[in-house]
C-alpha cells in the first residue's frame, strides 16, 4: 500500500519531509527500510542560523549531495532498488527534454529547491504533464483554506484529490523562472535537484528519448 504524502511539521523541515515523500511516492509502505528513515533524519536539518541555533536554516546542499550518494551506496550494499543523482546550477531546468522531466516520465521523482514567499524551499516533483509539472509542496495550505478557489497564482493550480501524488500543478515557465516568485527555482547558482528512482518500477524507455542523470 502506498502512503499519502506528508506536510512538514515545522518551518524548517521541508527537506526531510520531501525526501520522505519521495520514498512514500516510489515505494510501498512495506518496502521502506527503517535505515532509510534514520538516514534522512540524521543528515538533514544540518544548518545554523545567525544565532547559532541548529537546524533553523533548514537542510543544506551538502546534505542533499551526501544523501544522494548515501542512497546509491545503500541500494548497492543492501540490494534495495533505489538510485539517486544530484544535479545543481545550470543542469537544473525543466523542459520537455530535460533530465528532470525524463526522470518523472520514467516513473521517478525529484526533490527540487525552489522559492516560497522568498525563502528557499524543497518540494517533490512527481509528474510531467505537458508544459506543466505535478508536485507536492509540503508547506502548502490545505485546499479547504481556499473555498471555491483552484488557482493560487498565475501558472499555479491546486490539486485536492491526489494525496499520494501531488497537491499543485505548476507551469514549467514558473519553475524555470530566475525571479523570486513562488515555485521559481531562481538563480542558477542556487539551483539543486535530487532525482530518485525505484529501479524495479523505472521505465527505461520513454518516448524513445534517453535522459542522462
Amino acid at each position: 500500500m502506498k502512503n499519502v504524502l506528508n506536510y512538514q511539521s515545522s518551518e524548517y523541515d521541508c527537506g526531510p519531509t520531501s525526501l520522505m515523500n519521495a520514498l512514500r511516492y516510489l515505494f510501498e509502505r512495506c518496502e521502506i527500510h527503517p535505515e532509510l528513515i534514520k538516514a534522512i533524519s540524521l543528515y538533514t536539518l544540518d544548518t545554523y542560523n545567525e544565532q547559532g541555533e541548529s537546524g533553523r536554516r533548514g537542510t543544506s546542499r551538502t546534505a542533499m549531495q551526501f544523501l544522494a550518494s548515501w542512497f546509491n551506496r545503500y541500494g548497492e550494499s543492501r540490494k534495495f532498488p533505489i538510485s539517486a543523482a544530484f544535479h545543481e546550477n545550470e543542469r537544473v531546468v525543466v523542459s520537455p527534454n530535460s533530465s528532470i522531466t525524463g526522470c518523472l516520465q520514467q516513473g521517478g521523482a525529484a526533490v527540487v529547491r525552489c522559492l516560497l514567499d522568498g525563502d528557499p524551499h524543497y518540494v517533490l516533483l512527481t509528474r510531467a504533464l505537458g508544459d506543466e509539472i505535478g508536485l507536492f509542496d509540503p508547506y502548502a495550505v490545505h485546499p479547504e483554506d481556499f473555498p471555491g478557489e483552484k488557482l493560487l497564482a498565475e501558472g499555479v493550480r491546486i490539486v485536492d484529490d491526489q494525496p499520494c501524488v501531488m497537491n499543485r500543478i505548476v507551469k514549467m515557465d514558473v519553475l524555470n523562472s530566475q525571479g523570486e516568485g513562488n515555485y521559481a527555482m531562481g538563480r542558477f547558482c542556487d539551483r539543486e535537484a535530487m532525482l530518485l528512482f525505484n529501479k524495479r518500477t523505472r521505465r527505461t524507455e520513454c518516448n524513445a528519448v534517453e535522459y542522462m542523470i
